[in-house]
């Protein structure tokens, strides 16, 4: 589908508008204005997502091991701060990596390369919410196939998913481990959230909105965090860090992103609660 012209200058705008609003209180205008408009939006992305990753990885790491020591992660299960420090540093060099999947996204939706709109013209909010839960529905589809095959196929397994199962025990296990992955091992499972509404590759042709496919990109960073924490939120039908801790384990369950749903359709699902039965009866 090609843009219209009109729709070609209201995307440029709006990441134009992104652009200014991160970058102009970060950065000097000499360093960030004379670059080109896709360079400004991948600074833009990087800058964004560094901040986020360190803010909620910070915030999050103080409030479960220190404000409430014990009561989520015993002592003796805390990670060291070498091992978090080492998370960083693998997050630090696949950052600028990360980040620029949203600017060739973004680059894609101003081109008229997807299904994404900017104003609600030609949808009425119920329209709009049943595309993102299709939408949802596809990502999560795909990624739960993309992390399966990154563990059943043994070249990728081996040069770029083992990287991110180093850590592999509650106490190697903390937020910051959200994103220490081989940068296109991390590339690969986001790159639904692009393919997801372009109408030439994926299965639905499903219009999603600008602001919400960026957020829902970002918002990546958030819940990947939260999925390395090991508390079991115990939140159905949530894929929450209870059962991520049980596939940093086993190598073999609980492959999906945000819901139970996939594993439990495709017979990859462990519980945690029967997780901890069987960890019972073993010290029995």
């Amino acid at each position: 589908m090609a843009a219209t012209s009109a729709d070609y200058n209201q995307f440029v705008s709006e990441t134009s508008f992104y652009n200014r609003m991160v970058l102009s209180h970060l950065l000097p205008a000499n360093l960030w204005e004379p670059l080109p408009h896709f360079l400004q939006t991948w600074l833009r992305n990087y800058l964004a997502g560094n901040i986020l990753y360190f803010i909620s990885g910070f915030l999050w790491c103080f409030y479960i091991y220190y404000l409430k020591l014990n009561v989520y992660v015993p002592k003796d299960s805390i990670p060291t701060r070498k091992a978090m420090l080492l998370q960083i540093y693998m997050a630090m060099k696949a950052m600028p990596w990360y980040t620029l999947l949203p600017a060739v996204s973004e680059y894609m939706i101003e081109h008229g390369w997807t299904k994404c709109y900017s104003t609600l013209d030609h949808f009425n909010w119920f329209v709009c919410l049943l595309y993102i839960a299709l939408y949802l529905v596809l990502v999560e589809f795909m990624i739960y196939w993309v992390h399966k095959e990154l563990h059943d196929f043994n070249f990728l397994y081996k040069h770029l998913h083992a990287t991110h199962h180093m850590y592999n025990k509650q106490n190697t296990l903390s937020p910051f481990a959200g994103l220490a992955f081989h940068p296109l091992d991390g590339i690969l499972q986001a790159v639904p959230h692009v393919i997801a509404p372009v109408p030439m590759i994926s299965l639905f042709i499903v219009p999603i909105h600008h602001i919400t496919h960026l957020s829902l990109l970002f918002f990546e960073g958030i819940w990947t965090a939260s999925i390395h924490d090991c508390i079991h939120g115990n939140i159905w039908p949530i894929m929450g860090a209870g059962y991520h801790t049980i596939h940093h384990t086993t190598y073999k369950h609980n492959y999906g992103h945000y819901t139970i749903w996939m594993d439990w359709m495709f017979g990859s699902l462990r519980v945690p609660l029967a997780e901890e039965d069987s960890f019972k009866e073993k010290a029995k």
